[in-house]
């Protein structure tokens, strides 16, 4: 009778070693709190559950669907669409602690209906708020410039009435032509005024052109105006003779009635 004999020490090693390979395949983190878990991949985190966390905003509250498995940094993503914030500029509190963008929802102890609290992070805070104050401060100079320019477009019109004036040799007043030279150089000292840099400032430089053009133009209508020699209008007046007396023999006769 012949007896088969098994080698079981063969298919021993070979479980072990498919053992080891598995053991060999598993990633393994470290959590911020210091356990040591198994690294988790998209596989795994596909088959969390949803959560409804509350967030709060402010004075805004938010109900938002995540997956257990997902991670503070992954809820942030989420949150950028409902509070404006972009996730570098969002902080997370849960428990009086502020979690770390790496930490998963339910190893951070988050269930269904936990809440959130979202702060926005003071820095980034800061630099928004300085930048809407640039943001003001160059829309204020741009309105600024926009205004002279306005007054220089209506003064300019009135020099070339001037302008046009004397070029048909026609007299203009003087103390028209003064007057509109010390309104330009009001408008030139008021744009002098103005703190502009970038765009705005090669705005204030084109409106300053612009005035200097109109000032010169009328010094040289003033000297041009002095050489028109006025218009006199006289009046030619017309002499008749008195009219001949009456003769003696033309008198005239009244009839008395009762």
């Amino acid at each position: 009778m012949i007896k088969r004999r098994l080698n079981f020490s063969r298919r021993t090693s070979e479980s072990s070693e498919k053992t080891s390979s598995r053991e060999d395949e598993v990633e393994w983190e470290m959590r911020p709190g210091g356990m040591l878990v198994q690294k988790r991949s998209e596989s795994t985190d596909a088959l969390g559950p949803n959560l409804g966390v509350r967030v709060v905003y402010g004075s805004v509250r938010y109900d938002i669907s995540v997956s257990s498995q997902a991670s503070f940094g992954e809820l942030k993503k989420l949150l950028t669409v409902e509070t404006g914030l972009q996730p570098a500029e969002q902080r997370l509190i849960f428990r009086g602690k502020e979690r770390e963008n790496g930490e998963y929802l339910d190893m951070g102890g988050i269930k269904d209906r936990s809440k959130v609290i979202v702060i926005e992070d003071p820095s980034t805070k800061e630099k928004r708020i300085m930048e809407m104050r640039r943001t003001a401060k160059i829309q204020t100079t741009h309105r600024k410039i926009n205004d002279v320019s306005m007054e220089v477009d209506k003064l300019a019109d009135q020099v070339s009435v001037i302008e046009k004036s004397i070029a048909n040799g026609k007299k203009v007043a003087e103390v028209q032509i003064s007057t509109l030279i010390e309104m330009l150089m009001r408008q030139a000292i008021k744009l002098e005024g103005i703190s502009a840099d970038g765009d705005a400032c090669a705005l204030k430089n084109l409106q300053g052109k612009r005035l200097q053009k109109c000032v010169e133009t009328l010094d040289v209508l003033k000297v041009s105006n002095a050489r028109i020699k006025p218009v006199i209008v006289t009046t030619k007046w017309e002499t008749f003779d008195p009219p001949p007396p009456p003769s003696p023999s033309t008198t005239a006769h009244w009839e008395f009635f009762d």
